[in-house]
C-alpha cells in the first residue's frame, strides 16, 4: 500500500539522490519548479528528459537506465500510463529505494510491483509540498 503516513514520508524525504523523470526546462512547469526547489534544499538531482541536454545545471539523461550515478528516489513527472516502464527501469537498477509519483500520477499495479520488490512508493503527492510540510525549516 503506497505510503501516506507522515513519518514514512519524512523518512523517504531524507534520501538525497533523486532522478527526476520528465524534468522540464520550462520554468513555469511543475516538473521544473518542484525539482528546482528540491535542489535548493540540498537534493542531488539527475534529470531524465530525452529532449534536453542539461537541466538544473546537470546533464540530462535519455532514460533512467542511462543515469550512471546512484539513485535513491525516482520522482516521476510523466503520465500514469508510463509508470510501469519507469518502475521496471528502477527495479533493473538495483539501487533505487523509493518511487515517488507526483501529484496527479498514480498506477496501482506498478506500485504493488515496486512494493513487492521492497521499494517505498508514494502516489499522487507533491514532493515539494511534503518536504515543505514535513522537513523544511519554517524559517526558509
Amino acid at each position: 500500500m503506497p505510503t501516506e503516513d507522515a513519518d514514512e514520508l519524512r523518512r523517504i524525504l531524507e534520501y538525497d539522490r533523486v532522478a527526476v523523470i520528465g524534468a522540464s526546462t520550462s520554468h513555469e512547469k511543475a516538473a521544473h519548479i518542484v525539482p528546482a526547489y528540491l535542489q535548493r534544499h540540498g537534493y542531488e538531482l539527475q534529470p531524465v528528459n530525452p529532449t534536453a541536454e542539461e537541466i538544473f545545471g546537470n546533464q540530462a539523461y535519455d532514460s533512467l537506465a542511462d543515469v550512471p550515478e546512484p539513485i535513491d528516489v525516482v520522482e516521476i513527472f510523466r503520465p500514469s500510463e508510463e509508470v510501469p516502464e519507469i518502475v521496471e527501469q528502477a527495479l533493473d537498477r538495483g539501487d533505487v529505494q523509493a518511487i515517488w509519483m507526483q501529484q496527479g500520477i498514480q498506477h496501482d499495479e506498478a506500485a504493488r510491483k515496486a512494493e513487492a520488490a521492497g521499494l517505498d512508493v508514494v502516489q499522487d503527492h507533491c514532493m515539494k509540498v511534503e518536504h515543505g510540510q514535513l522537513i523544511r525549516n519554517p524559517m526558509d
